[in-house]
């Protein structure tokens, strides 16, 4: 590993050629891929989407599990000029439909079961939908290839939806630059060496799910893709495939730590990240006794700039409520209600400047201009800045520390959750006439959804009918935990929801 990273970047595709021919680079169900391996499927791959999608810039879609085609297509679309938009495979089809929609995608590539689920009217027409297994076994007979790319790295490789503070989802556009510096930098704080086996157990819709692929890839390494139904599965897996690092964010390493966890699946570990929510130091210090040998890694990131922010292992103990400090390609500036950067001690807004700060919002100038601005007089790198959102303190010795959000959004289990696309869903049904979703502190969830509502005049079973509804229209992750009804919920004197007299009625 050398002092310092590469800051120049190049198309996302070379990825696949980094790695030594004869070395593992991807464990499936099917068998393991070497690293040769990787450079022949996703050279094939890029050339039978070519041949489906023949327009550069167009998006492909993918809605499946972690499998060959999700692993591979970040890599063969960048490769054939195409834009990937990864669908976390555990929406449905409402969210699944309005990301179709608005990201214009051409194709989408997904599991006949998911297929099945989707309804009139949730395809687009510009959109045609192939299974996976179909398309997989198109591609293997596909007898073409395509070479490395010579894409500008600052062209358009992908584009993640996350949600935001209200409405639907909206799609984060990164380019090949704001991808290859990610892994670049990751794979440089982080010391992945080519002997190192990732398991990747975080959705490969989540930035940094992705990221896992993508650091560990730069540095020649392996990575297991796991998508897990219980706990004990990833200990499992640990063991069985020698891994050395291993992601999580907070509620599934609580889970992880009620395990009794046997001596092979501890001893190859090496390192330990968190990204979603911050570490109790409770937390910390269960994982300080059960993987002793491993270095912890606490971590901050936003999908509109990746990551920003983690904390040096060796400070864990001494910092333990630390975000750290600017990961590699990173600068990380504290600004005030004044637009000044803030003292040592005062609390600001978190303002990410830099090569990996995302291209905005597809189609959405308006978000794009709310948190992409002109980076801060102060700022080394200038350019395009991106406002978090989050407010933040930067202490005398330059360690951040997180303060609380701006909006309304809710964390919940390392999810990024939109109250109104929750409430939203609520009246939809025509069972609630009003209704205010929160975020409630939650030991294992870091934050769990509560639903407040009052029930629509003349909707008989309401109490009974809603959860069944809600369940049918949105994803597990967003289910209320508690529904609270009430007869009138307060308003403000603008005549607006009181949120913040709701939810003292919740947790007093």
């Amino acid at each position: 590993m050398s002092l310092a990273p590469d800051p120049v970047p190049r198309p996302l595709d070379h990825l696949a050629e980094r790695g030594e021919p004869d070395a593992p680079a991807l464990v499936l169900r099917e068998g393991t891929l070497t690293h040769k391996d990787l450079r022949t499927r996703v050279a094939r791959m890029a050339a039978w989407l070519q041949s489906q999608v023949p327009g550069r810039g167009e998006r492909v879609a993918s809605w499946a599990a972690k499998g060959e085609l999700t692993c591979l297509l970040p890599l063969a679309c960048a490769r054939a000029g195409l834009v990937h938009v990864p669908i976390n495979p555990l929406l449905k089809h409402a969210q699944v439909a309005h990301i179709l929609a608005d990201s214009g995608a051409r194709l989408l590539l997904a599991t006949e079961a998911r297929l099945k689920t989707l309804e009139q009217g949730d395809l687009p027409g510009h959109c045609r939908a192939l299974a996976e297994d179909g398309a997989l076994a198109a591609i293997g007979a596909f007898e073409g290839s395509l070479g490395p790319s010579e894409a500008d790295p600052d062209e358009l490789a992908a584009i993640l939806y996350t949600s935001g503070s209200t409405g639907r989802p909206k799609g984060v556009m990164l380019s090949h630059a704001n991808m290859w510096l990610g892994a670049v930098s990751v794979s440089h704080y982080l010391g992945i060496a080519s002997d190192d086996v990732t398991l990747a157990v975080l959705p490969l819709s989540f930035d940094y799910g992705q990221n896992q692929l993508l650091n560990s890839w730069y540095a020649g390494a392996c990575v297991v893709p796991l998508d897990y139904l219980f706990p004990r599965d990833v200990a499992k897996a640990c063991a069985r495939h020698g891994v050395t690092t291993l992601a999580a964010v907070p509620p599934l390493w609580v889970q992880l730590t009620d395990l009794d966890w046997p001596a092979d699946a501890v001893a190859p570990l090496r390192r330990l990240t968190n990204t979603g929510g911050a570490l109790t130091v409770d937390l910390v210090r269960d994982l300080r006794d059960i993987f002793p040998q491993a270095r912890l890694f606490p971590m901050y990131g936003l999908t509109e700039a990746f990551r920003s922010t983690y904390l040096d292992p060796a400070l864990v103990d001494t910092h333990p409520t630390s975000m750290g400090k600017a990961i590699p390609f990173a600068e990380i500036l504290v600004i005030g209600d004044d637009g000044k950067v803030t003292p040592a001690g005062e609390e600001g807004e978190l303002v990410h400047c830099g090569p990996l700060v995302a291209q905005g919002y597809w189609q959405d100038a308006e978000r794009t201009a709310e948190r992409f601005k002109p980076a801060p007089a102060e700022s080394e790198y200038g350019g395009t800045a991106v406002w978090s959102g989050d407010r933040v303190r930067r202490d005398a010795d330059g360690f951040l520390y997180f303060v609380g959000r701006r909006d309304a959004m809710i964390k919940s289990a390392g999810n990024r959750i939109s109250p109104q696309e929750i409430e939203d869903a609520a009246i939809a049904t025509g069972l609630v006439a009003e209704a205010v979703a929160l975020g409630v502190p939650d030991e294992r969830l870091g934050h769990a959804v509560h639903l407040v509502v009052r029930a629509a005049a003349g909707a008989d079973d309401a109490e009974e009918r809603l959860p069944k509804a809600l369940a049918k229209d949105l994803p597990n992750f967003m289910q209320p935990k508690v529904i609270h009804w009430r007869e009138a919920l307060p308003t403000n004197p603008n005549g607006k929801l009181d949120r913040t007299a709701i939810a003292r009625g919740i947790v007093g």
